[in-house]
């Protein structure tokens, strides 16, 4: 094997967000941008001997081109085998499932999640490790410290591999011999829903007239969602809707959102003629939304409904050792555990910190309010698997999403809650919003605003029980005495300017209030929102880009 080092100068900008390091795509076609990062991260890891990497992504632009690069640089750096899923497509979730299924040393995993694709938009690299999550903090700060001194990387001088043929590439004989190995992730990851829930019993719901429509918005789950929908579980092929990847995900923004998912909305909010159930996922399939006839399920409501009825799937059916949410995420999952009585965890945004305490068997299933949930089954977002886990509760108590809904608000109460998104901002102008929030930490305390007090603000800090580490500076919090709140944060997913995310909840305990809409049920908060933050003055926005 021809093995090349090859001259190299840092970039300044290959820090690692939430979830990687996402770029346009032009960007990461600069000689050596993408080399630098994955050298980088192997100079890092400190690659062992017999070493597998996962390789695959969400099919978008520039995808095909980086796994050919990530294969000839892992060739070079020592690994013995790299695992690619079928036409270079996996998603992170199932991406998550082979590096555990596999035991492999890790995978990159190549996706901006939910952003544009196509040539002029978003590219996206991650690192997850042996347990199948994100990289945490303390190795993408070393990655990243790397790539400032950077001075040259290794390739192997390899010929293209055939990746759209499931198989074998071998170069060379023995132990010395590395290995390029093509598999149909797909069927891995629907063995392993298969496993997890009730098939026959959600088959038997399909057959007996049920009907649903999942938005696969033109990216990775298409072709899961047929193996699974459709050859598994005999829904009709009409159940699904824009299931063929593509580069630019059919020119739309594949972000399983009210917006964004405008398609599925309209048939979901068709009056009479709506559909009994809807969902859809994103780019990369970690993320979901769930619809009911002519009705919306918030992520935080539905992470809720999922912990109150887990003992009717299969794999939860002992019961779940407790919970965890991202702080912006809602309340309603607390009053859940402590029904329960398992514990709740209270994490900043971005799944690597809910991997500790899943390892650690503190905790079975999680959530974001950014439209996503999973469990311990692996150590990502699980888009699939929580259109499958509401398809398995809806089959066994045979109610419809809505009346599903409300009976648990009955129980429980209703935490009315919404997000605000203000994407794009230029960052001088968002980072002005946060700074100027932070100036009243002293002085807002104590006010009234309203119908509402403030009881106490801060930015939110997180202290690992696991491993001890300390996260700071992870979201504005304003909390009022009744025990609503605002939360300002701003999104480390974008690539263009800023995205300022603002948060609102309030708890509603009479049932005779838990029809209102949302953004009526909270207008107040929203007016006060907009008063602490000078938002739109400091912006020059007068609405949100996105609403959920």
């Amino acid at each position: 094997m021809n093995i090349k080092k090859i001259s190299t100068q840092p970039f300044n900008d290959q820090k690692p967000g939430t979830s990687g390091l996402r770029k346009k795509v032009k960007v990461f076609q600069q000689p050596n941008y993408l080399e630098n990062f994955v050298q980088s991260f192997f100079d890092t890891l400190s690659v062992p001997q017999h070493a597998v990497l996962v390789v695959g992504g969400d099919g978008r632009y520039h995808n095909r081109q980086a796994i050919q690069t990530i294969i000839q640089m892992a060739a070079a750096n020592g690994f013995a085998r790299v695992i690619v899923g079928q036409s270079g497509i996996l998603s992170t979730p199932a991406a998550s499932h082979m590096i555990r299924k596999y035991k492999t040393f890790g995978g990159m995993v190549l996706s901006a999640s939910h952003n544009q694709g196509g040539i002029d938009g978003d590219f996206g690299i991650k690192y997850n490790i042996g347990n199948g999550g994100p990289a945490p903090e303390k190795i993408t700060d070393a990655v990243f410290a790397k790539s400032q001194i950077i001075s040259e990387y290794r390739i192997a001088d390899l010929p293209e591999v055939d990746i759209d043929t499931l198989g074998e590439f071998k170069l060379g004989e023995g132990d010395d011999a590395f290995i390029v190995q093509v598999i149909d992730a797909v069927k891995d990851y629907a063995d392993l829903m298969q496993d997890l829930f009730d098939f026959p019993a959600i088959h038997q719901l399909l057959v007996d007239g049920f009907e649903m429509k999942f938005d696969a918005m033109h990216a990775v789950t298409g072709p899961y969602a047929k193996e699974i929908f459709v050859n598994r579980l005999a829904a009709p092929v009409e159940s699904l809707m824009n299931c063929e990847p593509s580069e630019d995900f059919g020119g739309g923004h594949p972000d399983p959102n009210l917006t964004y998912a405008e398609d599925l909305v309209k048939i979901m909010f068709a009056g009479e003629n709506a559909l009994d159930f809807g969902a859809a996922s994103d780019g990369d399939g970690d993320r979901n939304m769930i619809l009911g006839q002519n009705f919306f399920v918030t992520p935080s409501d539905s992470l809720a409904v999922l912990a109150a009825n887990a003992t009717l799937v299969p794999a939860y059916a002992n019961g779940i050792a407790g919970v965890a949410r991202s702080m912006p995420t809602s309340g309603a999952v607390d009053r859940v555990a402590q029904k329960l009585n398992v514990p709740c965890f209270e994490t900043p945004t971005g799944w690597k910190f809910f991997g500790n305490l899943m390892d650690a068997g503190k905790v079975t299933l999680c959530g974001e309010e950014s439209f996503g949930t999973s469990s311990s089954h692996v150590r990502e977002k699980d888009g699939l698997w929580a259109v499958l886990f509401w398809l398995n509760i809806i089959a066994v108590k045979k109610m419809g999403v809505e009346a599903i809904m409300k009976a648990h608000w009955l129980e429980y109460g209703r935490n009315v809650y919404s997000r605000h998104d203000y994407e794009s901002i230029p960052t001088d102008a968002a980072n002005g919003v946060i700074a100027h929030i932070k100036s009243q930490f002293d002085t807002l305390p104590g006010q009234k605003f309203g119908s509402y007090t403030v009881k106490v603000c801060d930015d939110f800090s997180y202290h690992d029980p696991i491993d001890g580490s300390v996260s700071s500076n992870q979201g504005i919090r304003i909390l009022f005495t009744d025990g609503s709140r605002i939360v300002f944060r701003l999104s480390g997913t974008g690539t263009e300017g800023a995205t300022l995310r603002v948060y609102l909840e309030a708890f509603e305990p009479d049932s005779a209030k838990h029809h209102l809409d949302a953004q009526v049920a909270l207008a107040e908060m929203i007016q006060i929102a907009l008063q602490i933050s000078q938002l739109v003055d400091r912006t020059g926005r007068t609405a949100p880009t996105v609403i959920t």
